[in-house]
């Protein structure tokens, strides 16, 4: 298959020919590669019958093309593999679940899915409506040594975004659970113990339910729970769907949720076929989300598996870093219920005479600083450091400059690192929040798919010539970006800027002023479709200046093109529409995508009109991107694209990603700690009495409601010392992950933090003491 030459390990993995395995992985082993490739050996050995296929499920909607492309590679036409294989996101296949049957789950063939921004909004609303209704429900909790005056401050600063937090642990949980609100209020009313943060936590999630039945919406949540819900009640849907998908592969399954292993559980069924690959030491969102690590590695013990050792990413002395921290949790963590944190197996380079060969070894390219830095002072240390590593590349070819990262533990400290480089003139690639490009391209789409199947509403009208314009408002969006990062402009360079403002502003106004006036049309077939005698623009040659004349009759002219393009097939309109708006690749590319799953809606739903179809596109440009493969990650981020530049990102961003040089910040006992008597933890508050964390004692309150045995009540404080271990155990795999990006270079630092009394984390000091013992 193809000129792919599997390693020794990927070798065994390849003798698969059906039933369960589960596979531990290491950093940079291939887990994508071996999978593809699996995959196309079940389709090459003619193992699915007529309407079969592999389902390949994975995390993130970067992974769905990056498969697409490895699968396609092992044949030598593609259309071999045409319908043999589909991959999803987890919450792309629940969408495809639950879109097929919607009202056996309650909800209306055309019910939408709200994204997590409008999740978040209408949950701030609940919360915000419950602390108004229950001012002081919390009073207790508050610590009682306050003065009233700070007490007054804290219920009106700081309960708001702990209420906010809590909320959302609560309502993923509940559903995971597949707890509804009215099933929930029956175990509260049934509780004999008072247990005020469930209370709470049901308050805000049966007014947030509401407002989603409201709107006629479920969020990503309700969706996984309803597939769920849906494959348990219908043995005759589960076995279609099992007779479809007879081959199973699961990537990422050390960030499974309970609820997931229950849905692929039931469609492999008992004996089926099922693939399971991941990396429990890469498991870094527990605390997000609810997802569990131990799931697959009950999965890996219970059930046939092997390992995947070998890893060409990084050096040797990068390995042997890695595999020291691997060793010291398990056996010499002074937490002894934190030494499960990290397992085996140790990472290995790539042996002799295979592909990709690790970077040759260099004890030199791990550097500890071990000073102790002001938070200020850490900042300016690194950058510093990394201006002065890409200085002494600037003369190379751009293929031989190298590729950095700086890894942050909090999005707020990378802003700070981003603006600290461009103050020195470094050029900074920000990955910490994603960009709203996607969402502007397929909205566009929208917007002009809209007014065609309404023709006659000026609104929408006035919605497609914005469209029709939108590179003059990226390119305003644009220019004010350049200038906020602008190093020292030369003379010329201003003068150039200034021109350029102008015409930005020129069109700004040209713009804003075309589209009011077309709000303004009465009869819109009077513009666009005129006779002689009732033309409405040659009605405004008299009292509006030529160049709007002219920039009116242009838009016109596309808008009938537009209209006679109405009768196509609807991938054929939407490429139509792409080629007169769109001048990026990107953009040009999403459009490509969003034909084909248009096409596919248009199959499926022989009776859906452009309204429908219209419609569809809408939930997808608003809220479905995220798995229907349409986010702003699409394309997946390549570090090779920024060499000589400085990506910034967080360490949770970073996982699958790798660079020639990382750097590491903020490894202190705040960010990373250890459980020791000196430790702070971010989720105890200092105004919450006793160190509560209220999220953990919240979702135990929950845990003891599904409990049935007499000695699992709730115990106040007890949930809060167990979120401090899973929180540790999170972080060592939040170093392990950082560690593990970096190529040829590690730096890592520490800082005293904001109160000066932090100091280097327990597994930072293990490490720093390993190093400088060596040999």
């Amino acid at each position: 298959m193809n000129n792919f030459s599997p390693r020794p390990s990927q070798q065994n993995i390849l003798r698969y020919t059906g039933g369960r395995l589960g596979i531990a992985a290491v950093p940079g082993a291939g887990k994508t590669h071996i999978l593809s490739a699996l995959a196309a050996q079940i389709i090459h050995a003619d193992q699915l019958q007529d309407g079969q296929e592999v389902l390949i499920v994975t995390l993130v909607n970067s992974a769905v093309d990056n498969f697409e492309a490895r699968i396609k590679r092992f044949f030598e036409n593609p259309v071999q593999a045409l319908y043999k294989y589909r991959v999803r996101t987890l919450h792309g296949l629940a969408h495809d679940i639950v879109r097929e049957k919607p009202s056996s789950v309650g909800l209306e063939n055309q019910f939408s899915i709200i994204d997590e921004r409008e999740a978040e909004f209408i949950r701030r609303e609940a919360v915000n409506a419950w602390l108004a209704a229950h001012p002081d429900f919390l009073d207790d909790y508050i610590d009682p040594a306050l003065d009233e005056s700070k007490r007054d401050w804290v219920r009106r600063q700081q309960l708001p975004n702990l209420v906010d937090s809590l909320a959302l642990a609560f309502i993923r949980s509940a559903k995971d659970r597949l707890l509804t609100p009215e099933r929930l209020r029956a175990k509260l009313d049934a509780s004999f113990a008072p247990l005020p943060l469930a209370e709470l936590g049901w308050g805000i999630y049966a007014d947030y339910q509401r407002a989603l039945a409201y709107r006629g919406a479920v969020d990503f949540d309700d969706l996984i729970r309803l597939a769920l819900t849906l494959l348990q009640n219908d043995e005759e849907y589960l076995e279609r769907l099992r007779f479809r998908y007879p081959y199973i592969l699961e990537d990422e399954a050390q960030d499974s949720s309970l609820t997931q292993q229950k849905i692929l559980g039931l469609m492999s069924g008992e004996d089926g076929n099922w693939v399971r690959v991941g990396d429990p030491n890469q498991a870094i969102f527990e605390t997000f989300t609810t997802a569990d690590p131990d799931l697959l590695r009950d999965f890996i013990k219970n059930n046939p598996n092997a390992d995947m050792p070998e890893s060409g990413r990084s050096q040797p002395a990068v390995i042997a870093l890695a595999n020291h921290l691997i060793d010291w949790v398990m056996t010499a963590h002074p937490d002894s219920k934190v030494r499960t944190a990290l397992s085996l197996p140790h990472i290995q380079p790539v042996p002799a005479g295979y592909e990709p060969v690790n970077p040759p070894d260099n004890p030199e390219g791990i550097r500890f600083i071990s000073k102790k830095f002001t938070p200020e002072e850490e900042l300016e240390a690194v950058v510093k450091s990394v201006k002065s590593h890409l200085d002494s590349f600037a003369d190379s070819p751009q293929a031989e400059k190298p590729t950095i990262a700086v890894l942050v533990p909090r999005n707020q400290r990378g802003v700070e690192v981003v603006e600290a480089l461009r103050k020195r003139g470094v050029e900074a690639i920000e990955l910490i929040s994603s960009t709203a490009n996607t969402r502007a391209a397929a909205g566009s789409l929208n917007y002009l798919l809209s007014y065609l199947a309404d023709p006659q509403s000026a609104r929408k009208l006035s919605k497609a010539y914005e469209v029709f314009r939108r590179d003059w408002r990226v390119g305003n969006m644009s220019l004010r970006g350049a200038d906020a990062t602008k190093q020292s402009p030369t003379d010329e360079e201003i003068a150039s800027t200034g021109e350029r403002r102008l015409a930005t502003t020129l069109q700004s106004e040209r713009l804003a002023t075309t589209s009011a006036l077309l709000r303004r049309v009465g009869e819109v077939e009077k513009f666009i479709a005129p006779n002689q005698t009732d033309d409405w623009l040659a009605a405004l040659v008299e009292s509006e200046p030529e160049h709007l004349i002219e920039e009116l009759n242009e838009f016109r002219v596309n808008v009938q093109r537009w209209l006679q393009a109405v009768t196509l097939p609807i991938d054929q309109l939407v490429l139509t529409l792409a080629q007169d708006v769109f001048s990026e690749a990107s953009d040009l590319a999403l459009a490509h995508k969003l034909a084909l799953v248009l096409r596919q809606a248009a199959d499926d739903h022989s009776d859906w009109r452009l309204p429908e179809l219209t419609s569809e596109l809408a939930v997808i440009a608003k809220n479905e991107r995220r798995f229907i493969g349409f986010s702003s990650d699409d394309s997946g981020f390549d570090p090779d694209r920024h060499r000589g530049k400085a990506v910034v990102t967080t360490m949770h961003k970073a996982k699958g990603l790798e660079w020639d040089r990382v750097y590491m910040m903020s490894v202190n006992n705040y960010d990373f700690p250890s459980n020791m008597p000196n430790d702070r933890f971010i989720s105890e508050k200092w105004f919450i009495r006793g160190g509560l964390n209220l999220e953990a004692e919240a979702l135990e309150q929950l845990n003891a409601l599904e409990s049935t045995g007499e000695y699992d009540a709730y115990e106040e404080g007890a949930a809060t010392m167990r979120s401090r271990l899973g929180y540790v155990k999170e972080r060592l795999r939040l170093l392990y992950v950082g560690i593990t990006r970096a190529k040829r270079d590690l730096i890592v630092t520490w800082n005293s933090g904001r109160q000066g009394d932090a100091t280097p984390s327990l597994a930072l000091s293990e490490l720093m003491g390993f190093w400088e013992g060596r040999g």
